[in-house]
């Protein structure tokens, strides 16, 4: 039994998948099993990832049809059998340490959750060189080779996830601001397998992560967080924003608002209603409603009146608390005939 499985969706990324399992192979924390998941992937990497796994047997590969993200995830919880579980994606990398550290702090603290965090740095550095028509396959973060003194780390325990799990944005005054738990990426943090083993990802949804979090959220998991750079992501240089795309982004978020509320208005104390409303479910909606001015046809829009009533009829329209909110909802409510 492993202490912890690392979950690796895969999917046409065979430029980065060297990196990606570099990164796992070059950990300074050695009981780990890696769970690839090649979802049908077109390329190369069903290669790659043969290669690894004769190289080091602690990497395990599950070979499917492509199902999307979702399903990828869903399917390596399946395999994974170790005491923690870490979600890194394929074309991203992380830090020596993290296992280390995270494996360390929950150990130390018997967390259900260790939060760290993705270099604020590299980001940006990539989406400049980018911009400037410069390399960005082979940039070296600087951060991934400081060394960290895991009893020196400072970190901060809670029982209480919603006072520090948010979507808002803080100034830099605010005092609790680098302890906050900003956005819902599964990857920035490593959990106990029994918090989340029964949780699956919304199969064929874009950021599923939303409606999974919120679900983790409620099972009062005790956290530590350590606001640490361990993540490295590559940014979308894309930027799409074709109309059937928008739409869809419009629905997945649509789909994991009711979700999230369904189990949210089901299970959730007054507390942990108010403080999720506050700080999670009307950013998603204000976001799900704002992809409206990408929609071109009538099709298009019936179908996005048709996400907003479904919210209504829910009842997650419900409490906008804040002014924007309020704003937000009445032009929903305009927009649907309500």
């Amino acid at each position: 039994m492993p202490k912890i499985s690392v979950i690796i969706p895969i999917y046409n990324v065979e430029k980065y998948l060297r990196r990606c399992l570099d990164s796992v192979l070059n950990q300074t924390f050695t009981d780990w099993q890696a769970i690839c998941v090649n979802d049908g992937s077109p390329d190369n990497c069903a290669d790659i990832l043969d290669e690894y796994a004769k190289k080091d047997s602690r990497f395990i590969v599950v070979n499917k049809k492509n199902g999307g993200l979702s399903d990828a995830r869903n399917v390596g919880m399946e395999h994974a059998t170790g005491d923690y579980i870490l979600y890194l994606d394929s074309d991203d990398f992380i830090h020596p340490q993290t296992m280390e550290i995270a494996y360390s702090l929950a150990v130390r603290d018997g967390s259900d959750i260790v939060s760290f965090t993705y270099d604020r740095i590299y980001r940006p550095q990539l989406m400049v060189r980018y911009k400037l028509k410069m390399d960005t396959d082979n940039v070296v973060p600087r951060r991934i080779h400081k060394k960290y003194n895991v009893e020196k780390i400072k970190t901060r325990v809670t029982d209480d996830v919603y006072a520090y799990a948010t979507e808002r944005t803080h100034n830099k005054f605010n005092p609790k601001r680098k302890w906050l738990i900003k956005h819902c990426q599964v990857w920035k943090n490593l959990y106990k397998r029994e918090l989340i083993q029964d949780i699956p990802f919304i199969k064929g949804i874009l950021f599923e992560d939303f409606p999974w979090w919120s679900r983790v959220m409620l099972r009062n998991p005790r956290v530590t967080i350590a606001p640490l750079p361990l993540y490295f992501y590559i940014p979308n240089f894309g930027g799409i924003v074709l109309s059937a795309k928008q739409l869809r982004i419009m629905q997945s978020l649509c789909t994991g608002i009711a979700d999230a509320y369904g189990a949210y208005k089901e299970n959730a104390t007054d507390y942990q209603m108010e403080m999720w409303n506050k700080n999670f479910k009307w950013y998603f909606i204000r976001w799900a409603f704002r992809k409206k001015k990408y929609l071109k046809t009538d099709e298009d829009f019936a179908s996005a009146r048709k996400c907003f009533v479904d919210l209504y009829n829910l009842g997650a329209l419900e409490n906008p608390v804040q002014k924007w909110a309020v704003q937000t909802r009445d032009e929903i409510m305009q927009f649907i005939g309500k």
